[in-house]
């Protein structure tokens, strides 16, 4: 059998270790995709080129592997614009071969100059057009992304692809055996000292994490630096969950906090944020802790953080590290701050107490969250889009963070089907819920037929307020019309009938636990459709919008 450039292509990528490829086959992609199917890898062929990078992201942050996908050229390109920078900012590394147009041909009508659309997302593009050099630049794209943290697309020529192989067939050292793995990084012992200093001098203190704590495993050094300083644990949002199972974590730090925690925030005079990025969410614009300093524990400090200075005191050092020398530097308090009536109130407290009118037929989506919180396992994989109902599903503060996704760091809808796939091929062996809006399913509904043909274990619950939830109560504080953003009771459980999956419509939120059951006794894709009340805003719109 003849070999041909693809066939190495495929070999390239196989020895890198990745163990899924999303895919949308095309031209300029279709003959390295099938023999990367052929050389041992998990392909999963979507509907959709958005959804391919969308799931490989999820993939990707559920494995700690590099993510993988695969597009045609042209169009099949042009449909990853949403999905590249949302990657890029969430620190997610992927690498995507794309197809390009074939060098031969004096016109081909799915040509166009790449690279500036994947760059200007963020992403990093190169194309190979060098074919003995193919496999090493492969590698080498592995080694990027895994080290800058963001998506690296190759574009290669189709009929580039297709040529006779007369190169080495000797592959270079893959990038898993090359990537420099830096050894953690302690705290300098003069700045090590100015932070002991702020610590002791401060009366109520917030220990943080972000996801470089995760990434540190730093969960427990957090939980030993609050204890010994009196202090509560919060996380940011990408985060949430870390702390779980401790009684004075206040949970969320943002713009989803509770009420509790909005209240402790406002006492502290001092954050310390351990692999925190310091985002403008994450302090909710300021307005979180109005009275307190900031000191950031990172391997990359940074003063401004999307346009606001975000931390007052910096230690360089890994977030485990760091967290461990400060605790063991500080003097030791008494509990004061950590009462057995406040870690009370952190249990039983509701997130939102705000009160609304009940509506016949159409139930409070707090309330339709609590339900399905008490009736699905708790070693259940969960994922939460985006979008308004996004906050009401965030407040599940028992649930870990390793059994909970949330990816949202460029604020698109429509991404909660991809991510649900990606942490199904990731964690085959639970069953995986997502948690999604009307408006954000329906703009990716067709990856329901992905989901049944590949047989992903996928329950998706649907918050249905017949509307994009986040538009409409701007639009009404604001004085405006809504009719744009309103389009009715999608029957999305007969959609899911009509591709094959189970769907129910959820009348009674009592009959939760028996649709859950029925769910996981089927081993088959599944689809509630819970009625929601559109006259419910959440604090979030409420604080931004508040004269609605």
């Amino acid at each position: 059998m003849t070999l041909h450039t693809f066939d190495i292509l495929a070999r390239a990528f196989v020895q890198e270790g990745t163990g899924a490829c999303f895919a949308l086959m095309g031209d300029a992609n279709m003959a390295f995709a099938t023999r990367l199917s052929e050389t041992g890898c998990r392909m999963i062929y979507v509907r959709h080129e958005h959804c391919a990078v969308a799931a490989a992201m999820a993939y990707a942050r559920k494995t700690g592997e590099v993510g993988l996908a695969t597009v045609t050229c042209g169009p099949g390109l042009t449909q990853l614009m949403t999905a590249l920078p949302a990657a890029v900012r969430a620190r997610i590394p992927l690498v995507v071969l794309a197809g390009e147009a074939p060098l031969k041909a004096g016109w081909y009508n799915q040509a166009i100059d790449q690279a500036p659309f994947v760059t200007a997302t963020g992403a990093a593009y190169h194309s190979l057009h060098w074919p003995a050099r193919m496999p090493t630049a492969v590698r080498d794209a592995f080694l990027q992304a895994r080290r800058e943290g963001r998506p690296v697309v190759l574009g290669v020529p189709f009929d580039l692809q297709e040529l006779p192989w007369t190169g080495s067939e000797t592959l270079p050292e893959p990038a898993h055996r090359l990537h420099v793995q830096p050894r953690p990084i302690p705290p300098n012992p003069d700045d090590l000292q100015d932070a002991v200093r702020a610590v002791d001098s401060a009366n109520r203190v917030v220990v943080m994490a972000g996801m470089g704590a995760v990434e540190a495993d730093a969960a427990q050094a957090c939980r030993a630096l609050a204890e010994r300083c009196d202090g509560l644990l919060a996380t940011t949002l990408p985060a949430r969950g870390l702390f779980h199972d401790d009684p004075f974590c206040v949970g969320i730090a943002g713009g989803f906090s509770t009420e509790v925690a909005r209240e402790m925030f406002a006492e502290a005079d001092l954050v310390i944020a351990l692999g925190a990025s310091l985002a403008r969410h994450n302090a909710d614009g300021g307005a979180l802790w109005p009275k307190a300093r900031v000191l950031q524990i990172d391997t990359d400090p940074v003063a401004v953080s999307q346009g606001r200075v975000a931390a007052d005191l910096h230690l360089r050092a890994d977030a485990r590290l760091g967290a461990e020398a400060l605790a063991e530097a500080i003097r030791p308090r008494p509990a004061d701050w950590r009462s057995d009536a406040l870690a009370t109130r952190i249990r039983t407290e509701p997130a939102d107490s705000a009160q609304f009118p009940p509506e016949d037929g159409l139930h409070d989506p707090r309330d339709a969250v609590a339900a399905l919180d008490a009736a699905i396992p708790s070693d259940w994989q969960l994922v939460n889009s985006s979008g308004h109902c996004s906050y009401y599903v965030a407040q599940m503060p028992r649930r870990a963070y390793e059994n909970f996704l949330t990816i949202r760091e460029f604020g698109a809808i429509g991404n909660g089907i991809s991510f649900a796939m990606g942490t199904g091929v990731a964690h085959p062996d639970q069953p995986v819920v997502l948690f999604d809006g009307d408006g954000s399913l329906l703009m990716h509904v067709q990856e329901i037929e992905t989901i049944l043909r590949h047989g992903l274990n996928i329950l998706i619950v649907v918050l249905n307020d017949g509307a994009y939830g986040s538009e409409i109560h701007k639009l009404r504080a604001e004085g405006l019309s809504d009719a744009g953003a309103v389009f009715g009771p999608t029957d999305l459980a007969a959609i899911a009938r009509g591709f094959g999956a189970a769907g129910q419509r959820v009348d009674d939120l009592s009959d939760l636990p028996g649709l859950i059951s029925q769910f996981q006794g089927s081993g088959r894709a599944a689809l509630l459709d819970i009625p929601i009340s559109d006259r419910i805003m959440s604090p979030v719109i409420r604080r931004s919008h508040g004269k609605g």
